[in-house]
């Protein structure tokens, strides 16, 4: 279903005295403005396979957050929390001078596009959260669950290594492994851009974020929540998750009864990437939102 494109355009924006990389695709009047996962992870994934919406009328964008991808990497750690972040997108927005935008942040992009619609209303036009949390506790209790499912005695052995610092340990590694086949991709062969994401990871970013792994946080968003402020939320907004998703159906759940104008959908055969595991569907169902939500008329 999906298809790359060629890059139409890419700007260099400057926030807070470094280079972020932006990458346009398209012409249109109302924009499709993509916040990928990670952190410190590049938007490849995320840019390459949601580009060619850009066909049906809509401007495209994406970009490399500060710290990864084609964007400068400085090693400041204080650079790397959620509201820096939040604030990097509205000026790019700004020097964009993006318009008639529809926000859609997937994984860790629902944390800084719910973070920058709280913080600054009246900018977007409606959102779509893929694979997200409005409350990381809630994450926490849910990926703990999923790591039980492992059993007793493999969980006993990931927190022994997570205690004694071992985490490059085999035994430890394939459990990580097992449980990203089953709840962050389960295609049999990641897609090209994902792989491409992956291999260019930037682990400072990620590591003082988050934490060492997706199943483990011990990073400086762990205590995240804007559980309290979603009713503030006004536009339209589409909730998405896996069946088997990392970021539980229960996390989405858990936003859409909040949100004062959501629906949701659960893809049934997908974990954390309904875009590669089920494109037909979940494209159908992006283009039919956006085209509610445009005044498009090229489509």
């Amino acid at each position: 279903m999906w298809y790359e494109k060629n890059i139409d355009n890419t700007i260099n924006v400057s926030v807070d005295g470094y280079t972020v990389k932006v990458y346009s695709f398209g012409t249109g009047d109302e924009t499709l403005l993509c916040l990928n996962g990670g952190p410190g992870l590049p938007c490849d994934y995320i840019r390459d396979c949601h580009s060619w919406i850009s066909d049906k009328g809509y401007k495209v964008i994406a970009y490399d957050q500060l710290g990864c991808g084609l964007s400068d990497k400085p090693k400041d750690k204080q650079l790397w929390n959620v509201k820096r972040y939040a604030n990097e997108l509205n000026t790019i927005i700004e020097a964009l001078n993006l318009k008639n935008i529809h926000l859609l942040g997937q994984s860790w992009g629902t944390i800084l596009g719910l973070e920058y619609v709280v913080t600054y209303p009246n900018v977007v036009k409606s959102m779509i959260m893929d694979n997200g949390v409005s409350d990381v506790p809630h994450l926490i209790s849910e990926l703990n669950r999923l790591r039980e499912a492992l059993g007793s005695e493999t969980v006993k052995m990931m927190l022994r290594h997570e205690a004694e610092g071992t985490l490059d340990h085999p035994e430890y590694q394939a459990a990580i492994t097992i449980l990203n086949y089953r709840h962050v991709c389960r295609l049999d062969e990641w897609p090209a851009p994902l792989t491409r994401s992956l291999n260019d990871w930037n682990m400072d970013v990620y590591e003082t974020m988050q934490g060492p792994n997706e199943f483990t946080f011990t990073g400086n968003y762990s205590t995240w929540t804007r559980l309290n402020d979603i009713h503030k939320v006004k536009v339209p907004v589409l909730v998405t998750c896996g069946m088997h998703d990392e970021l539980t159906p229960a996390c989405s759940m858990l936003m859409h009864n909040q949100f004062p104008n959501s629906e949701i959908k659960v893809f049934k055969n997908s974990s954390h990437m309904p875009f590669y595991e089920e494109p037909q569907e979940y494209f159908k169902l992006l283009l039919d939102f956006l085209n509610r939500q445009s005044n498009n008329n090229h489509i």
